[in-house]
């Protein structure tokens, strides 16, 4: 029996990228179609555009699409919203990546190809061409997370992550439903349980279109509220 793979993509106002990222990971899900199981979930986290009008077209000719919708909570909440719901639906695998056009399918396959040897296989961004700002956050976060919990991670937020789902469903319980930063804590506790962890280096393009909906005040922000939930959340990882 074929494993089932759900690719989950969080959207919101992608209204001029969400049709050519659904050209571009829909050939990937079609590809590893867990015996007609696998999908390609977008959830449109409350968008204010046309961006879930045109997923669910889209998804009348694409029979592997599955379009889920909910309330604006922000990147974090959308993405376990999305997990949640593969684990659910008895996805085997979960990839993770973002509806900006940043990422490349073409590199998955390699992620698919050690699957079976790790419990996440996560994408480093190695070289990136998405401003300098968005790199000094990644590295001041690397530094935070040192502090706050004692482990390195290459790259904690990145948006292109292959887990095996018997290992997320173990652990997703820890982070709070609301909290943004869900994929670096996921990243985080990985590291900490001392589980199968690598980090292949992937291409990472500038937005394709669009407006990020997430600027440099708002990153200040969010990491605030982060640290001061990091010390629960640890508490909460050492527990288990």
């Amino acid at each position: 029996m074929s494993e089932i793979l759900y690719i989950v993509i969080p959207a919101y106002n992608e209204s001029e990228n969400i049709q050519n990222v659904i050209n571009d990971w829909y050939p990937v899900i079609e590809s590893h179609s867990g015996d007609g199981k696998s999908r390609l979930v977008i959830v449109n986290d409350g968008s204010k555009d046309n961006t879930y009008d045109i997923i669910c077209e889209a998804a009348k000719t694409h029979p592997y699409l599955q379009p889920l919708t909910k309330e604006n909570g922000g990147h974090g909440p959308a993405i376990l919203f999305g997990y949640k719901y593969a684990l659910e639906n008895g996805a085997d695998f979960i990839f993770q990546t973002d509806s900006d056009g940043q990422t490349n399918p073409d590199e998955f396959e390699q992620f698919w190809n050690e699957r079976t040897a790790f419990d996440m296989l996560i994408g480093w961004r190695q070289k990136r061409e998405d401003g300098s700002d968005r790199v000094f956050v990644t590295k001041t976060l690397k530094v935070v997370i040192k502090m706050c919990f004692g482990v390195d991670v290459t790259d904690a937020n990145t948006p292109y992550r292959l887990m095996r789902s018997s290992t997320l469903s173990k652990y997703i319980g820890i982070i709070p439903d609301d909290f943004f930063l869900s994929n670096v804590v996921i990243s985080v506790i990985f590291a900490k349980k001392n589980l199968r962890v690598k980090y292949i280096p992937i291409s990472f393009r500038p937005r394709q279109g669009g407006v990020n909906s997430i600027n440099f005040k708002k990153i200040i922000g969010i990491g605030s509220k982060a640290l001061k939930d990091f010390k629960v959340i640890n508490k909460k990882i050492d527990e288990i």
